[in-house]
Formats: C-alpha cells, structure tokens, sequence
C-alpha cells in the first residue's frame, strides 16, 4: 500500500515570475489538493507559523508539511514534484550525492531570480498557461 502524502505548503516569491511559473505549473497538477501554495509578500504569509522571516523566505525556497515539520531549499522540491505526480522528477532530485550540487544551483537561481526572470520568465509563464 502506497504511503499517504501529507499536504506540502510551498512558500515561493510571487513577483518572481518563474516563480510565478513553477507555481502555476505545479497548480495545474494538483489534483489531489496535497499542495498549497503562499506568496511570502502576501498577507498570506505568516512569518510566526512556519518560523522563517519574510527576507529569510525570499533567500531560499520553503515548504511546510502539514504536521508543522519545515524544510528549505532543494529538498522542497522532491517533494513538491512527487505531490505533483511527477515520479521520475522527484526521484531525480532526491538523489543524495547530488543534493549539494542542486542546493547551490537553486541558492545561486535565488540570488538572481528577478534578473533571470526577466529574459525567461515570461515565456514560462506562456507556456505554463497554455
């Protein structure tokens, strides 16, 4: 019997957008509702409940299971794509000696999201939408 999938709260920069992308791809995906999804500059966002800052939270990517248990970076994706039913993409980034290169990638993606944004953003959100 498979195991059962607490929902996952992904907290992502809302006026970012491929972040906005990743999001909506995500969205379109959630058929059984185990993803939420928090804009941190929202009124959404409640710094107190998950324990991380509103800076803190634009630093690096987070997610918050249901039961309260946190997690940051890379590993919020994993785990966000096997809620999705994406198997082969969870799988794939739950690798563990790759863990250290997708943490940087993703630290390195966070530093320089708007600028990156900006040349690829919206044809991600395009495509996402389609």
């Amino acid at each position: 019997m498979p195991e059962k999938l607490q929902p996952l709260t992904l907290y992502y920069d809302g006026r970012c957008p491929l972040c906005q992308a990743e999001i909506t791809f995500l969205s379109n995906r959630n058929d059984q509702n185990l993803l939420r999804f928090v804009d941190v500059n929202s009124s959404a966002f409640e710094p107190e409940a998950l324990g991380v800052s509103c800076e803190q939270a634009l630093t690096a990517m987070y997610g918050q299971f249901e039961d309260g248990r946190s997690l940051q970076g890379a590993p919020v994706f994993a785990h966000a794509y096997r809620r999705a039913k994406l198997p082969f993409m969870a799988w794939f980034l739950s690798i563990r000696f790759l863990q250290p290169a997708f943490q940087w990638g993703y630290e390195l993606f966070a530093r320089n999201r708007h600028a990156i944004s900006r040349v690829l953003g919206p044809a991600a959100l395009w495509l996402v939408k389609k």
